[in-house]
């Protein structure tokens, strides 16, 4: 009978303490919050009176920060408080202005003993917009038909996803207009992909982040020759153009019969750059004299090679213009003319005076 009776005794003592073993009965879920919010991470615990009931934060495998201890604050910030509901025994840490380093696990701990605890786990994550990292690529110089990878990665929360656009929505080397993913490739690069690309990474948060990232194709002169056949009489000038295009920016020059010209009382040469990669030269044949006709050869060279292209002058009876616009030419002398019949007359005679030439 002695025996039975301390059985009874030993199940319900055995069931008392049970039943008032502490235990976390409710813990927040994940919290999804942006910069600059405000949350609330509640912990309720049961038969817990008696035991040290602790908020932590663990910022890594190895390194917690304990936060707050049974109902006061261990951590010295204003942004941080607490509150205690003795009815339900739920332990409430609020945070205020949020910030992105607040993102992550929070664990709220009852210590039974030294070696013994019960944990509960709620996990912040901290919502912000997108932003291009440094390991981004910023801008690029490479050769003509050269190999090219551009290289963008983004941070915040949620992960942004990367895309890449061309300035004026130009058409990209893959051949669409956008692009989407970290990395892109042009197995080739050409003369006509270069400009400026646009690296976007968004992720629902804010407006998102952009990236001018600027391509530079060096590549060998295309030189061309609005035109290639031009026309003028004696006495008078006249201007031959070339447009080059090519990076690095090159060498022009003008050459007749294989001499370089230069400026002088004959010739007028100038540049102009439009652009790092067009310029626009012009030569002035100046008071064309008779052997000042013929071939005038353009030729431009950069580092990757050279090219050329051929202008010819050729006599004409009657003046062109522009550029002899304005003046008329006997001999060596010039006289100015304002009014249009003045020019017309002096044209006319001029014309007449050449046939009367020919035929005697």
């Amino acid at each position: 009978m002695m025996g039975r009776l301390i059985l009874i005794i030993a199940f319900q003592l055995v069931t008392v303490y049970c039943q008032r073993a502490p235990t976390i009965s409710y813990i927040s879920q994940q919290q999804i919050k942006d910069i600059g919010g405000t949350v609330e991470l509640q912990c309720s615990v049961q038969y817990g009176q008696e035991y040290p009931v602790l908020w932590l934060k663990s910022n890594s495998n190895t390194d917690t920060v304990a936060l707050s201890s049974r109902t006061s604050l261990i951590i010295k910030e204003s942004r941080f408080s607490l509150r205690y509901d003795e009815a339900t025994s739920t332990y409430t840490l609020q945070i205020k202005d949020i910030q992105e380093t607040d993102a992550g696990m929070y664990l709220c701990q009852i210590y039974i003993s030294l070696t013994s605890k019960i944990s509960g786990h709620v996990e912040l994550q901290v919502r912000r917009p997108p932003y291009i990292s440094d390991n981004s690529t910023r801008s690029i110089v490479v050769s003509e038909t050269e190999a090219v990878e551009l290289f963008c990665y983004a941070g915040g929360f949620p992960s942004p996803k990367i895309s890449w656009r061309r300035e004026n929505n130009a058409i990209l080397p893959t051949g669409n207009s956008i692009y989407r993913g970290n990395v892109l490739k042009i197995t080739s690069i050409r003369k006509e992909h270069r400009g400026t690309y646009y690296c976007v990474a968004e992720n629902g948060v804010g407006r998102g982040a952009r990236r001018n990232i600027n391509i530079e194709v060096e590549f060998s002169p295309v030189i061309t020759a609005p035109r290639p056949r031009l026309g003028q009489a004696l006495q008078y000038d006249m201007d031959l153009e070339c447009h080059v295009e090519a990076y690095p920016p090159p060498a022009i020059n003008w050459l007749k019969d294989d001499i370089v010209l230069s400026n002088n009382q004959h010739h007028s040469i100038s540049h102009f750059a439009t652009a790092d990669e067009y310029t626009d030269t012009t030569i002035r044949i100046i008071t064309i004299e008779k052997r000042q006709y013929g071939q005038y050869v353009c030729k431009a060279a950069n580092k990757l090679g050279s090219a050329e292209t051929t202008v010819e002058l050729f006599e004409t009876i009657i003046p062109v213009c522009p550029p002899a616009c304005g003046q008329a030419h006997y001999g060596a002398g010039v006289l100015p003319v304002s009014s249009g019949p003045l020019i017309a007359f002096v044209l006319i005679v001029a014309a007449i005076i050449r046939n009367i030439n020919t035929k005697y």
